[in-house]
């Protein structure tokens, strides 16, 4: 695999590795997390049943409202929480929460983030640089 190499025009937080969830869905802490059990509850989202915790969410938009933002530092506070999110398109609430909760954000690339990384592949996000590396692809 050729190395690959994304850059975000949206960037926060620290430099973080981990393993990647992949899916062309949303993501809103409020609907879509089971923030105790720490996995994707919503039954229709494509990664209902994962876990999320210490997982870099690659997806595709931010939705919701306000309660992203108090929901993320809640779970940072307990350990229940994403490593990083990586959104094709974020929106100034969820930009916040990540703020709030010490998660590593990236968003807005040239290329559609869900099509250019493999599900379970190896990241390293670098938000200083605001990159994204694809370190090793799954398997």
């Amino acid at each position: 695999m050729s190395a690959v190499i994304l850059t975000a025009r949206h960037a926060l937080g620290r430099v973080v590795e981990g393993l990647a969830l992949v899916a062309h869905d949303g993501f809103s802490a409020r609907y879509d997390l089971d923030r105790i059990a720490g996995v994707f509850s919503r039954p229709t989202h494509a990664l209902a049943g994962q876990s999320y915790v210490d997982r870099i969410l690659v997806l595709d938009t931010a939705k919701g409202g306000v309660a992203t933002a108090w929901m993320l530092h809640e779970m940072h506070s307990r350990g229940i929480v994403p490593r990083a999110i990586v959104l094709n398109t974020v929106n100034p609430i969820l930009a916040q929460g990540a703020a709030f909760g010490g998660v590593t954000l990236l968003a807005g690339f040239d290329v559609d983030v869900t099509a250019a990384v493999p599900h379970g592949a190896t990241l390293r996000l670098d938000p200083s640089r605001r990159t994204l590396e694809v370190l090793a692809a799954p398997g």
